[in-house]
């Protein structure tokens, strides 16, 4: 699914994720402004959760409550339309394996966008067939074959191999966006990915080296849980 003759930043995403929705907002423009194009990659968050141990930030009742507080405040802060989705937690399977089948990358980038809307904004059930396939007809995109396609082994297959991917690349939680091979974590890292873009990053005027070497020599000597 990667493009290697064109800069650009790979976004690992889940749909049920409203920082997901929120970063993808305003990130296909920032990244053009600087010559780069986005790539949208569906992942399974609870593939991360699995991988790493932790538990979903909707399933601990003081983050959860903190964090739809949190990400209120940025959608009216920043003019971002934003409603609590129909259901949550859901299965995003079936979105991520229609997004993630055999198309253009400008399809994928045009159905991310409307689908991120529809959960996030409109409420749609994220499993009712056909109203997705309604956002896919608003696309101009043959929405019946794409959702019959969900059903495929090689729509399964691509999912866990855009998660096994993304973990490989240092990602830990949706979304990450990767560019110039670092990772950018959530809508609030979007400032510090316009500055890398942009070719100034203040990581430039520090010293990276010695700054991860003594981080490690901390680790080696710290009093780890048993």
């Amino acid at each position: 699914m990667s493009n290697n003759n064109q800069q650009q930043v790979d976004f690992y995403f889940d749909y049920i994720s409203h920082n997901a929705y929120l970063a993808w907002h305003g990130l296909p423009a920032m990244a053009e402004k600087y010559g780069y194009v986005v790539r949208p990659v569906p992942v399974l968050f609870a593939g991360f959760l699995q991988a790493f141990g932790q538990l979903g930030p909707a399933e601990i009742k003081p983050k959860l409550e903190w964090m739809n507080r949190n990400n209120l405040r940025k959608a009216a802060q920043h003019g971002i339309p934003l409603n609590a989705p129909k259901m949550h937690p859901f299965n995003p399977l079936f979105l991520l394996r229609l997004t993630a089948q055999e198309m253009s990358e400008d399809e994928r980038r045009r159905i991310t966008e409307r689908i991120l809307y529809a959960v996030w904004v409109e409420g749609i059930d994220p499993n009712d067939k056909d109203a997705v396939g309604k956002c896919l007809a608003d696309l101009d995109i043959d929405g019946e074959r794409l959702i019959a396609g969900t059903s495929s082994d090689d729509a399964k297959a691509q999912v866990r191999a855009n998660t096994d991917e993304a973990i490989a690349r240092g990602c830990f939680g949706v979304p990450c966006m990767v560019a110039k091979e670092e990772v950018f974590w959530g809508f609030d890292d979007l400032p510090y990915l316009e500055v890398v873009l942009a070719g100034s990053d203040p990581l430039e005027q520090a010293d990276v080296e010695k700054y991860t070497a003594d981080w490690e020599a901390a680790v080696a000597a710290g009093q780890h849980r048993r």
